[in-house]
This record gives C-alpha cells, sequence and structure tokens, in this order.
C-alpha cells in the first residue's frame, strides 16, 4: 500500500496532468494513508500488545515492521507537504484559486471570517481547560482538534496553562470567501478562522500559542461471529467504538512546541516514530472539496458519457437483448445502465417471480437499492444478501438492510466467518410453461458512484448453466446445506483457488512439453504464497507470465533461475484499476474468466467470492483486446516492478505514448 502511494502521489506530481486532477491524487494519497494506519499499523500494534510475533509486512517481525513503515511513511508526508506547499498550492493561485493564510486576510476578509466565527462556529464549540476536574478529552479518530496555551487565571482562580479545542465534523472545513467568480476564487481552511478568534473562547486570559493536531485511531471492527446471536446487532454496538480505539499516529503543526508535543505524545500513548509533523492541514483530504468548489473545466480531465454496447440501445428490451447472447459491460467506459434497466424491468414485469442481489458495498442513494425496494413492495420475492462486514461501509449496509427489512425483503448477512465478496444479481422469470434466470456478475461493486471512477467488467447473461450455479451459490448462502459443483462458475472458499493452481500447473506442463504456454492476470493485489509458489514454478517451466497488480504484490519478478519470465507492472491513471482478469493460454482455448477475488489468501480461503467464464468467443477478444493488451502496451501510466520490490515508471521511448484508458476512453465512451 505504501508503494501504491508513492505512485499515486507521483500522478500528483506530474505536471501534464490538469492542475485540479493533480490535487485530487494529493489527497487520495492522503486518505490512503489514513486508512493504511487505521487497519494495517493498528494490526501490527495489537500484535505487539498481545505478544504475538506474527511475520508480516515483508516478512518482518511486527516491531521491525513498524520502524520500516515509520520511516517510510515519514518520508512519503514529507514529500506530500513539500508538493503541497512549492507546487500545487502555487500554481493553483496562478490560476486564480487561493487557500488563503490568515496572515494574508484582508480586511474584507477578516470582516467575512469573524462574522462567520461568530455565528457559525462559536456556538458549537466546547473549549476544554485541562485540570484534574477536567482530564484530557479522547478525542475522536481523525478529528481536527486544536491545543491552546494559555496564560492568566480564569474565573475561579484555575491557570492550567492548556485548553483543548475540538472542532465539531457538522462544520465545513473549507470556506469559500465572498466575491468569487467562475475563473477565481479565494478559500480559507476552517482551522484559520478557529486558530484567528480561538481567543474568544477564553475571555480575561492571554493566548500564547494554538496548535492543530489529529489522532488517528484503530478502526477495525471485531465481533466473535460465533459468539453472537445477531450480526447486526453487534456491529451497531460495536461501530461507535470505532471513533475512539487506540491511537496509533499522531500528526501535529510543525510549528507546535515540543513541550507541547511531548504533552500530546503522553495523553495519547504513542512515541516519537509514530508523530507526524505538517506544514498545512493535518486532513490533506479536506482540500479535495476545492475541485466541487470551483468550475474550472480547464483544470479538470475532460469529462465524457460511457458508451453503451450497441446490443444494449435504448428501447430495447433487457430480457430480449439477453435471451439473443450474453453482454458485456467494460466500466467506467461503458454505461452502467443495462444493469439498473434490467432491475427496473423485473420490478415492473408481472411475470418476474424473484430478484436475489449480493450488496457488499453501494451508494447510500442508490437507485439500484430504491428499485429493490420498489420491487419488494409490488410483491417480488426479494432477497439481498448484505455484507454488514464491508470495512467502512457498515454503518451503510446497516442501513440499508434495515430499509430493505421494513418493505418485507429477505436479508441476510452472509456466512460465519467470511465475508460475502461476490457480486451477483439473478432475476428469475416465468416465460409461459418455463422459468429462465437472467444474472448479472461483476468484478467491482453495485455503486452506482464508484461505476464511474473504477474500471471493471460484468458480464450479464441469460446462459441457462451460469443461472443454475448462481441459483446454487445463493441457496448456500441463505440456506444451509453441501456446496455443490458448479458448472460453469468457480467458487471460493472451494474450487476458485486449487482450479487456479491447476490452470497454472497447465501452463507449466505445456511449456515444459515445448507447446505455447502463457499466463496474463490482472488484479488489485497479489500476495497468496500457493499462487505465487505456482506462478514461480511456472515461469521456471518457461511460461510468459505477465501481470497487471495495481497494489500489493509479494512476487518478485525477473530473479535470476525463479521469475525471469514474470512482468509484473502496475497502471496509475484517471481511474482506479478495479478489474480482475485471468488468462490463461489453455493449449489454444485461451481461458478467460473475469472474477471478484484477488489473489490474496482472504479473497481465495476466507470469502466466498466467484469467477465467471467468459466463453462467447466474441466477447472473450474483446476482453483480451480492451482489458489486457492496452494495459500490457502502456507506456504512459504504467510503473513496472523490478525485482528489489521498487517501481520504475514506463516510459514511451523511441516508441508512440500509449494509454491503456485514454485508449479506452476514446474506443468505447459515446
Amino acid at each position: 500500500m505504501l508503494a501504491f502511494n508513492r505512485r499515486v502521489l507521483e500522478q500528483a506530481a506530474d505536471d501534464t496532468l490538469p492542475l485540479l486532477e493533480r490535487l485530487r491524487f494529493l489527497t487520495i494519497c492522503s486518505t490512503n494513508l489514513d486508512e493504511f494506519f487505521e487497519i494495517r499499523v493498528a494490526g501490527l500494534k495489537q500484535q505487539l500488545d498481545f505478544g504475538v510475533a506474527k511475520p508480516g509486512f515483508d516478512g518482518l517481525s511486527p516491531h521491525d515492521a513498524l520502524a520500516r513503515i515509520s520511516d517510510i511513511a515519514h518520508s512519503l508526508v514529507r514529500d506530500q507537504y513539500r508538493l503541497l506547499n512549492r507546487t500545487i498550492l502555487p500554481e493553483l493561485q496562478a490560476s486564480g484559486i487561493r487557500v488563503v493564510r490568515r496572515q494574508e486576510w484582508n480586511k474584507r476578509a477578516q470582516a467575512f471570517t469573524r462574522r462567520f466565527f461568530k455565528q457559525q462556529i462559536e456556538p458549537v464549540l466546547t473549549p476544554i481547560g485541562l485540570d484534574p476536574a477536567h482530564p484530557f478529552p479522547k478525542v475522536l479518530n481523525k478529528s481536527l482538534s486544536l491545543i491552546v496555551s494559555l496564560e492568566g487565571t480564569d474565573a475561579f482562580g484555575r491557570e492550567s496553562g492548556l485548553a483543548v479545542v475540538q472542532v465539531p465534523r457538522t462544520l465545513p472545513r473549507l470556506i469559500a470567501l465572498p466575491g468569487r467568480s467562475n475563473s477565481r476564487a479565494d478559500f480559507v481552511m476552517l482551522r484559520s478562522i478557529v486558530h484567528a478568534h480561538v481567543g474568544e473562547l477564553f475571555p480575561g486570559m492571554t493566548v500564547t500559542g494554538c496548535y492543530q493536531f489529529r489522532v488517528t485511531r484503530n478502526s477495525d471492527l471485531w465481533v466473535d461471529e460465533e459468539e453472537v446471536e445477531n450480526l447486526l446487532h453487534a456491529l451497531k454496538g460495536e461501530l461507535p467504538r470505532r471513533r475512539y480505539g487506540a491511537a496509533v499516529r499522531l500528526e501535529v503543526a510543525d510549528t507546535c512546541p515540543r513541550e507541547i508535543v511531548e504533552f500530546l505524545l503522553q495523553q495519547t500513548q504513542l512515541e516519537r516514530p509514530d508523530l507526524y509533523k505538517v506544514n498545512g492541514p493535518v486532513n490533506l483530504h479536506r482540500l479535495a472539496a476545492v475541485y466541487g468548489m470551483v468550475d474550472r473545466p480547464d483544470l479538470k480531465f475532460t469529462p465524457f458519457v460511457p458508451g453503451l454496447p450497441k446490443r444494449a440501445l435504448a428501447g430495447k428490451s433487457v430480457f430480449s437483448v439477453l435471451r439473443r447472447g450474453d453482454l458485456l459491460l467494460h466500466h467506467p467506459f461503458e454505461s452502467f445502465g443495462p444493469v439498473l434497466e434490467l432491475l427496473r424491468e423485473a420490478a415492473d414485469d408481472p411475470d418476474v417471480l424473484a430478484i436475489k442481489q449480493t450488496l457488499y458495498r453501494t451508494a447510500s442513494n442508490s437507485p439500484l437499492v430504491e428499485t429493490l425496494i420498489d420491487a419488494a413492495r409490488r410483491g417480488k420475492e426479494v432477497t439481498a444478501l448484505v455484507e454488514l462486514r464491508a470495512r467502512f461501509d457498515e454503518a451503510a449496509n446497516i442501513h440499508l438492510a434495515t430499509r430493505l427489512e421494513e418493505v418485507g425483503a429477505n436479508v441476510v448477512y452472509g456466512i460465519v466467518g467470511y465475508k460475502t465478496h461476490a457480486k451477483m444479481l439473478m432475476v428469475v422469470r416465468r416465460e409461459g410453461k418455463r422459468i429462465r434466470r437472467y444474472v448479472h456478475l461483476g468484478t467491482g461493486n453495485y455503486h452506482t458512484g464508484t461505476v464511474r471512477a473504477y474500471t471493471d467488467y460484468g458480464l450479464m447473461t441469460a446462459n441457462p448453466l451460469v443461472g443454475e450455479d448462481v441459483h446454487a451459490l445463493f441457496m448456500e448462502l441463505t440456506g444451509l446445506g453441501k456446496a455443490v459443483k458448479l458448472r460453469k462458475l468457480l467458487q471460493a472458499p472451494f474450487t476458485l483457488y486449487r482450479t487456479l493452481i491447476k490452470l497454472i500447473g497447465a501452463e507449466a506442463k505445456a511449456a515444459r512439453a515445448g507447446r505455447p504456454a502463457r499466463i496474463v492476470a490482472k488484479m488489485n493485489s497479489l500476495s497468496e504464497r500457493g499462487i505465487i509458489d505456482a506462478l514461480y514454478a511456472a515461469s521456471k517451466a518457461g511460461v510468459q507470465v505477465d501481470l497487471i497488480v495495481r497494489g500489493i504484490c509479494c512476487l518478485r519478478p525477473g530473479v535470476a533461475g525463479l521469475s525471469e519470465n514474470i512482468r509484473v507492472r502496475s497502471i496509475v491513471g484517471r481511474f482506479l484499476e478495479h478489474t480482475r482478469l485471468y488468462y490463461f493460454e489453455a493449449g489454444g482455448q485461451k481461458l478467460v474468466y473475469g472474477s471478484s477475488a484477488d489473489w490474496m489468501s482472504r479473497n481465495l480461503h476466507r470469502r466466498v467470492e466467484t469467477a465467471f467464464p467468459i466463453e462467447d468467443s466474441r466477447l472473450k477478444d474483446r476482453v483480451i483486446a480492451e482489458g489486457l493488451q492496452p494495459y500490457l502496451d502502456d507506456n504512459v501510466q504504467a510503473w513496472n516492478l523490478r525485482s528489489d520490490g521498487s517501481y520504475a515508471r514506463a516510459k514511451p521511448g523511441s516508441s508512440l505514448a500509449a494509454s491503456a484508458q485514454t485508449e479506452l476512453l476514446d474506443r468505447l465512451s459515446s
């Protein structure tokens, strides 16, 4: 994850990209780092607390891993703020967009910020003077706080010298100053307004210093699923604790005096390696609001309209289209509309008997969810498998599950001990004397927001064998019984891993026999040891292996005698590369699978996942030509993994510049 963040930061530094897009990449780097600390670093610290010496992070002990993470993360944070202050903010200012510091406020800005403070901010602030009756508060996870040093005594004769001001999340972190136009805009940070007027919170006392800080806490939820009677209620009870988990990181203003820094470290029970001093907002993500607050298309990527496959033009029934053949959707270049239309038709159609769907992540105001609710109200048999444990979406999924239950839908939460990560939608329809199943299988979530920002594939089909498999999977997930043999789909935790090992081994056998052999796979992360060992064996046998891995990759390519025939690259561009595709030469059969699963232990052994074959020869060729080959040819947004674990950015050299995402936008969008 830290290596991926470095690549994201390089995108923010790329002056060939639009300026506001570079700002977004910078804020994405910050939020990724937040999650890394909340989950990964927190997990390592927990291992130390419990005396566990489980190797992780490149095989290091938890103690050594934390030390290495600290070194890398500190370097990354320094570079983030250097880029912000030396490049991004000055270039924004040159373009007419300013984030104005306190010392730069003119009289008009001073008057506005004072009025804003008195009317909007001061009424919701609760300053806490620190004394024996008011100990240091347990500040919220990732919330903006200020520590204030004071001189003098208050009305009760107290002179503790320190106070804490927690800034509620209900307040906007970025405020536009009056007088902005479409082309020019001035903003101030909320922290600057509070800082400028903080003395008004302590009448009669003298403020000698005011410094922002932020505490990142362990945000991983834990529920003993085998002990609780109701997972939804248990998670509801656990969610509030996420705000106040054990501290794992302290960020402070770089102007904060040493004695106050030491005090904050003591109060949060953190050590020097956990401290990050920053020259700017403690939460860079707050600057992302600039993107939506200014109308500057010249500083953003060119908008696009997702295309539609020719067979899915408006006015045609999705049912009739799928009866004639499979439909393949490549997001975000192609629209998610046909999936929504399938659900809408199903909700309206009197011949539709049932709708079943898995929901891992979805938008709170999703039209997809509203359609499911509408279908349930119309008397359809609606079954929703809602994964309550989708990290950071637990609260949203609890709300979603409650809404569906209220309209009479069957809501289930999957299997104890296994997250349901598979993306499946099935519509059961009566057609004459027979029952036909219409299915959508995807590599990404049913989220109408991320389908415009993540690359993914979706297969829509009326293939009866696929329908029977999906039916069997839903029966397995909602009921009880042994896993049945599937005809078309591969399923984790049962058949997916062993089939992948078998397919990789078959390529190795073909290579040893002198026959053509090749493996191409695209995914988010690769860390499963058995898969890595099988790929090493295939490489030694002579199989050409090409891996497109956006994030974590524990395999080392190009190592003499081990992985000389393996190439690994990561694509970091306008869209988040989220697609999982597997290709095997298979003696000329060219087996192609789309999947919900990365090649990680958790996906292959501890989750419910699917991999679905692309069997239509036309669609199979499309996947190879659109989903794999352009990414292997990319020399603009690609980073090649070297044998030492570092990445080198691909360069066009003497060949023409080739960007997979740009090519697909030109080819597929309207």
